[in-house]
This record gives structure tokens, C-alpha cells and sequence, in this order.
């Protein structure tokens, strides 16, 4: 089930009433309310403000995955290497290209993703597993 979905349906959305409605389960209430009376607002306010910032991750995350889709697979290859720590040197080893062609890579890189620098990059794909992007090492 989608993540929005799963918000919705946690809210105790009901797509039968010819408004909207939520009805929140009592635990998610219980600590809705705490949430608002330590925040001095309302319980409405803290719905809204939830799902406001769930509604912005699901466009950031979208548009990070935008952007990884305008990748070329070998671009694809680098940033998660890169991701994982790698340093040029390793990357064009593991890949058998020169380190002129990872440096190139990454420029293209930073330039899809509107960055400066490798810190740039692993934070915004922080939450993404590249383990699987990692070569098999030969000899084993």
C-alpha cells in the first residue's frame, strides 16, 4: 500500500462519506493530543502539519527519484559507489574505466542533481541501500 495511502488509511480516512473524514485510532489520537498540547496549537493543526511535511517527503523523494532516472546507468553505477564511500581511484577500479571518465561521471552527476560535492550527494540519498550496487570481488 502506497505511503500516502497508509497515512490516510492510519487517519481513519472513509472514502464512503460524500466529505472528508478521518477517524484516528485512539492511540494515534492519545498522542496527536499530547503532540498539540506541548506544541500550544490545536490537534486539527497537528493533522494538518503532519500531513503537510508527509506530502512534501513524498514530492522530495519523487523528485530524487526523478533525477536518479535522468542518470545513465554507468552515472547510476558511480553515485551509488560514491554513496557507499568509494573514492574515484576505487570506483574506476571496481568499473574498469579511467579516473578521468568517473570524474567526468560525477560532474554529470552533481550537475542532474543540483549539488557541489560528494557530502552533497550522500546526504540527499542517505535513506537508499547501494550495498547491492557494490562488485563482487574476484577470487573466491
Amino acid at each position: 500500500m502506497p505511503l500516502f495511502n497508509r497515512l490516510l488509511s492510519l487517519l481513519g480516512y472513509r472514502s464512503d462519506l460524500p466529505y472528508p473524514a478521518y477517524h484516528l485510532n485512539p492511540e494515534l489520537d492519545a498522542l496527536i493530543a499530547d503532540l498539540a498540547q506541548q506544541e500550544h496549537c490545536t490537534p486539527e493543526e497537528i493533522v494538518e502539519q503532519l500531513i503537510n511535511q508527509a506530502l512534501q517527503q513524498r514530492q522530495i523523494a519523487a523528485d530524487l527519484w526523478q533525477r536518479w532516472q535522468s542518470l545513465s546507468i554507468r552515472e547510476q553505477q558511480v553515485a551509488a559507489l560514491t554513496c557507499l564511500g568509494y573514492t574515484n581511484s576505487e570506483i574506476a577500479s571496481q568499473l574498469g574505466i579511467t579516473i578521468d571518465t568517473i570524474k567526468s561521471h560525477i560532474r554529470n552527476i552533481f550537475g542532474k542533481f543540483s549539488i557541489n560535492n560528494r557530502k552533497e550527494l550522500q546526504l540527499l540519498l542517505v535513506s537508499w541501500n547501494f550495498q547491492d550496487w557494490i562488485p563482487p570481488t574476484s577470487g573466491g
